[in-house]
């Protein structure tokens, strides 16, 4: 759609993996080296690892056509099948006969041995190159190894090429299949695009299809490796968006909004930007105060269900002489002792015949008691005060106690 837009002759950011459009990083051009080195060895196994999307496949296309013309190929791209499933695929790509319905092992590597050993009295290799091989079974990988075994007494008669993901390497560690791990003869791990490689990469790609390396910015070209971590197919996804979006609001090179758009749609969610940043860090700070508020209240509600209720503010300190005179009571005769009909305070007497209130007052009737008691301290006897005397209650003196002061006066 936007290639006349552009100048464009092709679309230049196709996931297809066209060997015209393969960049040679430095480590793509260590892989493809080490492919090559592995045909021309006398090696069983090579072995090519990478992230999803690094561009494997691409260089394994690259490979077939730098093949020698004497090589008989058998591509395998669904491996994920059975034994005998494996071997009929083998013999269908390199056009081996083999009995209809055939579900036999032995009738099938017999016909791969007879095809091989005809192969190699003609001067001609025998090449299987095994995609997404992460996806064999461990019985599989087995009767792969198997396969190789046979030699003379100068080269293996076949040659395995297995591309896998990460995981291949990690199934290839395991003690059931060190034998096969100890004959792949190359190696080679592709990891994502750096930086500095993404702008040759780009400019690539636009000059196969025919058009200007100045559609990408520097600061876009940055935004892509940040948005994509380098890995080639998602560079090419974005690229291609991006492209259509500039496009249709009739630019000349991508900025970084349209970047930002093309992302969202192609990765089916928005980048993580300042703005949103900080309302989720206020929305934690919400969440955070309010759970704090629930756990308080949680607590002060188990606290006054078990009958603890807030702090009530103590009385003025007094001192001890004050504390005699406050707490001084007058109770009937019998109940010396005992809790007062009126009040729920409890009442003592001393020796010397003076009565003690302790209970629970208010500290306001406390405070009463207190200045009637001082006021009237002048009148009262250095005699204690008997029981049968009269008491003072709640503040107010009764007629015996008058009656007793008098007498002991006359006495005097």
């Amino acid at each position: 759609m936007y290639k006349d837009y552009f100048g464009l002759k092709e679309l230049p950011f196709s996931i297809a993996p066209d060997p015209r459009y393969l960049y040679m990083s430095e480590q793509h051009r260590d892989a493809l080296a080490h492919l090559l080195y592995g045909i021309n060895s006398d090696g069983a196994f090579i072995l090519l690892t990478g992230e999803v999307g690094t561009g494997k496949t691409t260089v394994c296309r690259c490979l077939l056509e730098q093949m020698p013309q004497n090589c008989d190929i058998a591509f395998i791209l669904n491996p994920k099948v059975t034994t005998n499933e494996l071997l009929a695929a083998v013999c269908d790509e390199l056009r081996i006969p083999y009995p209809a319905g055939n579900a036999s092992v032995k009738i099938f590597v017999d016909a791969i041995n007879v095809f091989l050993l005809d192969t190699h009295a003609k001067g001609r290799r025998t090449v299987v190159i095994i995609e997404e091989a992460q996806n064999l079974g461990i019985d599989v990988l087995e009767q792969v190894r198997l396969l190789t075994n046979l030699e003379t007494n100068q080269r293996k008669l076949l040659q395995i090429i297995m591309i896998g993901q990460p995981e291949l390497r990690e199934m290839l560690g395991r003690e059931e299949l060190r034998q096969l791990s100890q004959r792949i003869t190359a190696r080679f791990h592709i990891g994502p695009l750096s930086e500095e490689d993404l702008p040759a990469y780009i400019s690539h790609r636009l000059s196969v299809a025919g058009g200007r390396a100045r559609l990408f910015p520097e600061e876009s070209v940055r935004k892509i490796h940040a948005l994509t971590k380098g890995i080639p197919r998602l560079i090419n996804l974005l690229c291609d968006r991006s492209l259509l979006g500039t496009y249709a609001h009739g630019r000349e090179e991508v900025d970084i909004p349209t970047l930002l758009k093309a992302s969202e749609e192609v990765f089916g969610k928005a980048p993580a930007n300042g703005k949103r940043n900080g309302a989720w860090k206020w929305s934690a700070a919400i969440v955070t105060v309010l759970c704090v508020a629930v756990i308080a209240l949680g607590f002060l509600k188990q606290e006054r269900a078990r009958g603890v209720g807030p702090l009530k503010p103590s009385a003025p300190a007094v001192s001890a002489s004050e504390k005699k005179g406050a707490f001084r009571q007058s109770v009937s005769p019998g109940k010396t002792g005992a809790a007062d009909s009126g009040s729920d305070a409890a009442v003592a007497e001393t020796p010397s015949g003076v009565v003690f209130g302790f209970g629970s007052r208010s500290p306001d009737t406390r405070l009463a008691d207190m200045k009637w008691e001082l006021s009237d301290q002048n009148d009262r006897s250095e005699a204690p005060v008997h029981k049968a005397s009269g008491r003072v209650r709640s503040g107010h003196r009764t007629e015996g106690a008058g009656a007793a002061r008098a007498g002991r006066k006359g006495a005097r």
